[in-house]
């Protein structure tokens, strides 16, 4: 694909975290680098790699600005866009474009590819929204879906729903590229779910579920999350894989 003859007046911040992130910055950044003015990378200390260094260093050896989150200061762009990113960000909601992991207005909140895996759900996905006072309740810009099967493990499932990421993110920078504002629509809210993620213990097997429940579980809090565990003598004991 070549790159895009770049509308400047609709540039782009970025913020960025994760595999998800990364992955979205290596196909994205090349085409679009005279069109994104900063990208802004999240770290988190609660995953075995957050993958900020790895999305550094494609910044700067695409010759793209680029600063950690503890650095920034603020956004000088018209628009800004979020990535993987669980912090709120200042700019105007119809400014903000927000990718969400799943086919909204299921699985609003936290961690939501997780409970997908942990419901067994058939096919999960990313919508692109627009900023809202209340979140992941924005208007749709677009989304991408994609069918799994089982076993699959949630590392797996992040490689698979990276491919929405891109292709979500192709189609809005190539709109912004040509000049074109982005058109949404409202979400059905009635339609809505939620997921929860709150602390450690929700990482705690159930043994009173199925042998199929419990490895599904275990497959859906693996690497890049913490893992499941329970308790051994009372020393409490990762589960990596079943």
């Amino acid at each position: 694909m070549e790159e895009d003859n770049v509308s400047t007046s609709n540039s782009v911040t970025l913020f960025v975290m994760t595999q998800k992130g990364l992955t979205f910055v290596e196909q994205i950044v090349p085409l679009y680098k005279d069109f994104i003015t900063e990208v802004v990378i999240g770290q988190d200390a609660a995953v075995l790699n957050d993958y900020s260094n790895e999305i550094a260093t494609v910044c700067h050896s695409e010759n793209v600005r680029f600063s950690f989150r503890s650095e920034f200061s603020k956004i000088d762009t018209e628009y800004a866009m979020a990535i993987s990113w669980r912090w709120l960000i200042d700019h105007p909601a119809d400014k903000l474009i927000v990718f969400h992991d799943s086919l909204l207005p299921r699985y609003r909140g936290f961690a939501p590819l997780v409970n997908a895996l942990i419901n067994q759900e058939s096919t999960v996905g990313v919508t692109a929204i627009f900023g809202a006072a209340e979140y992941d309740r924005g208007d749709i810009i677009a989304q991408s879906a994609v069918p799994i099967s089982y076993p699959i493990t949630i590392a797996e499932a992040i490689l698979v729903v990276n491919e929405c990421y891109v292709q979500l993110g192709k189609s809005i920078m190539h709109t912004f590229a040509q000049g074109k504002s982005l058109s949404a629509k409202p979400q059905e809210h009635e339609q809505a779910s939620y997921s929860l993620w709150r602390d450690d213990e929700d990482y705690r097997i159930d043994w009173s579920l199925s042998a199929r429940k419990i490895r599904h579980f275990i497959d859906a809090v693996g690497n890049p999350y913490k893992g499941a565990y329970c308790l051994l003598d009372k020393v409490p004991v990762r589960i990596l894989a079943a």
